[in-house]
């Protein structure tokens, strides 16, 4: 798959998206060398099942950085000297 960095792509959008939307060609987006992205094709009836598998991605991102405040919030008010895992380890005994 060829690689196409962001001011090639700006330079050139119009002959890309020709290619990707007449010869189903496929890019791999860079940023400064770093791949960031993939430019490819879809077909109409793809369309519904990649809007759902994005808003299920974006509900996953969500749950993830909500948990991680909870857990900024566990740590801050924690009083013992010990860490969980230390404590349930001791339970465990």
């Amino acid at each position: 798959m060829p690689r196409v960095g962001i001011r090639e792509l700006k330079a050139h959008v119009s002959e890309i998206m020709r290619a990707v939307r007449e010869d189903k060609a496929r890019y791999i987006i860079t940023h400064q060398g770093k791949p960031v992205g993939i430019l490819l094709p879809i077909e109409e009836e793809q369309l519904d099942t990649l809007l759902i598998q994005a808003a299920e991605g974006q509900a996953d991102a969500e749950l993830a950085a909500e948990l991680e405040e909870l857990s900024q919030e566990i740590a801050r008010s924690w009083k013992e000297r010990k860490s969980a895992v230390e404590l349930l380890s001791e339970m465990r005994r």
